[in-house]
């Protein structure tokens, strides 16, 4: 039996090595414009029957003040963080898995035509994070490495992309706090043409003795870059796991949510919409375990003098994830130059919670107005998750999509009164 699973073990080693092999010569190839031989058979998504129907019939439940409306957009599996090319061709969809999905409405009906994988000669390790820049390249942060594809909406149509490496593979973070938890990351190109990601630290509260690598490399904070990956710096320390972040285009203020300390009861501490105003804040994590709750862990640690306090405290454990500033101009007034922010829902309240989208203005001294519930019903009276909102992104057309990566779909919302 021993040598049996030696000579299985060794074998599996094999097949690991030989995959990488592989992906390092497919990336090779891709970075000198060279066919990889990927079969053009992409792997695509059913749109129409049973279960896109059901779909539909949930959405019935979903409550949306006057004048709006909510539709499936597309069917797109552990659908996670959505980015609306530029040019409106298509919108490419992160997952937490190994999947990138492209979506395309190709007769412009509002409903996808067409959902496929993306750059399938590609092995992609949890790329949730999926940002354009104006010009039209395609960042991917995965867990621990981060890709560029320059004219990502033209070499979508092929299983070979161009591509470009802007951290290399485990540079994002050291090797040795790789995880299983918090490896979601989200990136955004501030107005300073720079690519900003966040990073999860993957602990619930992490050890004191973590703190100052984890200072030093921006885990547990923001870190900005180069679009090529060099000049990287930290601009933000004191964040749990941030999973949704966007600029103000008002101001070029960073907003972004956090998601707090697990394990301190239903009601506390409360979730997170923050706004930074520069490089170098302190947000108060690990000393705070969400707005100015103390952590068990540190409540002797002398508190930073300089933690800046969220602009809005959200209810506890709704698990605030993907935010975007709406530009458009195709709903009322009252929601230009907000914020929309998905709540995934709670994993461990005695009362599930969440499940919604809310909506935050953005006040004319920048800071937030009153958020309120903008889209909820996907948590039933019962406690039973129908849908879990996941990432908000704005379409050219003003509407809204929503992702949701239980069900596994896009919604859209839109406006018309």
């Amino acid at each position: 039996m021993k040598q049996v699973l030696m000579s299985t073990v060794a074998a599996l080693g094999l097949v690991m090595a030989s995959h990488a092999f592989a992906q390092d010569d497919n990336m090779k190839k891709l970075q000198g414009f060279q066919k990889t031989g990927t079969s053009m058979d992409f792997k695509t998504i059913e749109q129409t029957g049973e279960y896109a129907d059901q779909l539909r019939e949930n959405l019935k439940k979903v409550q949306l003040p006057d004048g709006f409306k909510i539709d499936l957009y597309a069917v797109v599996p552990d659908a996670r963080h959505i980015a609306v090319g530029p040019q409106g061709v298509a919108t490419f969809v992160g997952t937490r898995k190994q999947n990138v999905w492209v979506v395309t409405d190709r007769d412009k009906n509002r409903v996808a035509d067409e959902v496929k994988e993306f750059a399938p000669s590609i092995s992609f390790a949890i790329p949730n994070g999926v940002c354009f820049s104006k010009d039209g390249f395609l960042f991917i942060a995965e867990q621990n490495r981060v890709l560029v594809m320059p004219a990502a909406e033209f070499f979508y149509e092929s299983p070979d992309v161009a591509v470009g490496t802007v951290v290399e593979q485990g540079k994002l973070i050291p090797p040795s706090e790789e995880s299983f938890n918090h490896t979601a990351r989200v990136c955004r190109i501030g107005p300073d043409d720079k690519l900003y990601i966040a990073l999860g630290q993957p602990f619930n509260v992490p050890a004191a003795d973590k703190l100052d690598m984890y200072r030093k490399e921006g885990i547990g904070g923001i870190i900005r870059m180069n679009r090529d990956g060099t000049g990287r710096e930290v601009y933000a320390t004191g964040i749990r796991n941030s999973v949704g972040m966007q600029f103000n285009p008002a101001n070029g203020d960073l907003w972004f949510t956090d998601n707090q300390v697990d394990g301190m009861g239903d009601d506390i501490p409360p979730g997170e919409l923050n706004r930074s105003t520069g490089p170098g804040q302190n947000f108060g994590f690990p000393v705070y375990g969400g707005g100015s709750v103390r952590t068990n862990e540190y409540k002797d640690a002398e508190v930073p003098a300089d933690a800046v306090m969220p602009q809005v405290e959200m209810t506890a454990h709704a698990a605030d994830l993907g935010m975007d500033f709406y530009t458009g101009k195709s709903f009322p007034q009252k929601y230009r130059g907000g914020i929309f922010s998905a709540q995934h829902g709670s994993w461990n309240r005695t009362e599930p919670v969440g499940a919604r989208v809310m909506f935050t203005p953005v006040n004319d001294d920048g800071t937030a107005g009153e958020t309120e519930v903008f889209a909820s019903g996907w948590l039933t009276g019962s406690g039973e998750y129908l849908g879990r909102p996941v990432d908000v992104e704005m379409m050219k057309d003003g509407s809204l999509l929503v992702s949701d990566d239980l069900a596994g779909a896009l919604y859209r919302i839109s406006y018309d009164k």
